[in-house]
C-alpha cells in the first residue's frame, strides 16, 4: 500500500470515482411476504378494530383496550411493512445513489441508526449552537479532529443529521486513505463521504450541500496525548478558498471529548512504514490487548457550532487573495482553539 497523503485543495484527486448508480428501472414480481401492505388494508384493519361492533352498556373498558391493542399492532404492522419494503428495494436495485456514491436512504435508515447508540449512550454527546447551521443551502462546517481514529467525523454526521430542525446530511471530505481500504471504502461513499480536493468540495457547495472538513488532517487525529486539544496547522488555507468560491458561509465547530478515547501514547513508525500508513498508535490498550484494545473509552462529548463567518460578500477575485485566506484560516482556526478552551473549563470531568 502507498503512502497515505492528504490531496491539498486546488488539485486534481489522483483516485477516480465509481460511476454513480441510479434506479434500475425494472419491475419484477415480489412475493405476496414481502409486499408492502397497502394504506387502504391498514385503514380497514383498523376500523374494524375499533369500529367493528357497536359498544355496549358497561363494555367501555373492554373497546378502549380492544383499540389500543389494534393501534398498537398497526404501528408495528407499519413498521414491519416498511422494513420489508426497504428490503425488497434493495434486492431488486430499486434504489439511487448520487454520482459520488451518496446512498441517502441506506444511509438515514441503517448506518445512521447504527451509529446513533453511541452518540446518545456511549459517548452522550452534547450538541450546541445547532442553530448555526443554515436551514438551507450551502455551508463549510470546519473542524477539529483528534482521536486516533476518525469517530468524531461520524460522530459530528449523525450530531447534525438529528439536532438540526432540518435534519441536514453532513458530507464529509477524507482522506484518500480512506477509499484505498476495502469495505471502508465503500461505507464511506454510502455515507455520502468525498475526497478532501478542491474539486469534491466546490461540486457539493454548489449544490446547496453542508459540507464537513477537519483541515488538520492526520496531523490532529494521530498526534501524541501530550498534545491534546492543540489545533495542528490548517494546511494553506484551502478550505477557505473553496467556501470564497461558493459563497459559503464557513461554520467553525469545536469537539470536546474525542482526544480521550483512545490516548495515545507513542507512535511506532516502523510499523507503520511497513504498513504503508501515516501512524501506528501505542495507547494504553492497543496492540496489548489485541481487538479488545480497539474499544474506544466511553468518555462525554460536546460539539458546539459557532456562529457563521459570511463569504458572499466578498468579491470573485477575492478567493486568490493569498493574504485575505491566510486571514480568514487563522479567523477560523483561532476561534475553534478558543472554544475549545472554554469547553475545557467547563467540563466536570472526562467521563461525565
Amino acid at each position: 500500500m502507498a503512502d497515505a497523503k492528504v490531496i491539498p485543495f486546488g488539485e486534481e484527486p489522483r483516485a477516480k470515482r465509481r460511476p454513480g448508480r441510479t434506479a434500475r428501472g425494472r419491475t419484477s414480481r415480489v412475493p405476496a411476504a414481502l409486499a408492502p401492505v397497502p394504506a387502504q388494508r391498514e385503514e380497514e384493519r383498523a376500523r374494524t378494530g375499533q369500529e367493528g361492533r357497536p359498544e355496549q352498556a358497561g363494555d367501555g373498558a373492554a373497546a378502549g383496550a380492544t383499540g389500543g391493542a389494534a393501534a398498537g399492532d398497526g404501528g408495528w404492522e407499519r413498521k414491519l411493512a416498511h422494513g420489508l419494503s426497504f428490503l425488497r428495494r434493495r434486492i431488486t436495485g430499486e434504489y439511487e445513489v448520487d454520482d459520488f456514491g451518496y446512498d441517502q436512504e441506506l444511509t438515514d435508515q441503517v448506518i445512521l441508526s447504527m451509529l446513533r447508540p453511541f452518540k446518545e449512550k456511549y459517548f452522550r454527546v452534547e450538541v450546541k449552537g445547532i442553530e448555526n447551521i443554515p436551514e438551507k443551502g450551502a455551508a463549510l462546517i470546519v473542524a477539529n479532529h483528534s482521536g486516533t481514529l476518525p469517530i468524531d467525523g461520524l460522530m459530528l454526521q449523525v450530531a447534525v443529521h438529528d439536532h438540526h430542525p432540518a435534519g441536514r446530511n453532513v458530507r464529509m471530505l477524507a482522506a484518500d486513505l480512506v477509499f484505498m481500504l476495502p469495505l471502508i471504502n465503500e461505507l464511506s461513499r454510502k455515507l455520502g463521504h468525498t475526497l478532501a480536493c478542491a474539486e469534491d468540495a466546490q461540486t457539493l457547495l454548489g449544490r446547496g450541500e453542508v459540507v464537513g472538513v477537519m483541515p488538520e488532517g492526520f496531523k490532529g487525529i494521530g498526534k501524541p496525548f501530550s498534545e491534546r486539544y492543540k489545533l495542528q496547522r490548517f494546511g494553506r488555507g484551502g478550505f477557505v478558498q473553496t467556501a470564497l468560491r461558493a459563497g459559503a458561509p464557513i461554520v467553525p465547530c469545536s469537539i470536546v471529548g474525542a482526544e480521550e478515547i483512545y490516548p495515545m501514547l507513542g507512535n511506532s513508525k516502523t510499523v507503520a512504514r511497513l504498513l504503508g500508513i501515516p501512524y501506528f498508535p501505542l495507547t494504553p490498550s492497543w496492540p496489548w490487548l489485541g481487538p479488545l484494545g480497539l474499544v474506544p473509552l466511553p468518555t462525554k462529548w460536546t460539539i458546539q457550532f459557532g456562529e457563521p463567518i459570511p463569504t458572499d460578500g466578498y468579491p470573485p477575485e477575492a478567493a486568490d487573495d493569498p493574504m485575505l485566506m491566510f486571514n480568514l484560516t487563522d479567523q477560523v482556526r483561532e476561534t475553534i482553539q478558543h472554544t475549545l478552551y472554554k469547553l475545557l473549563v467547563q467540563r466536570r470531568s472526562v467521563f461525565f
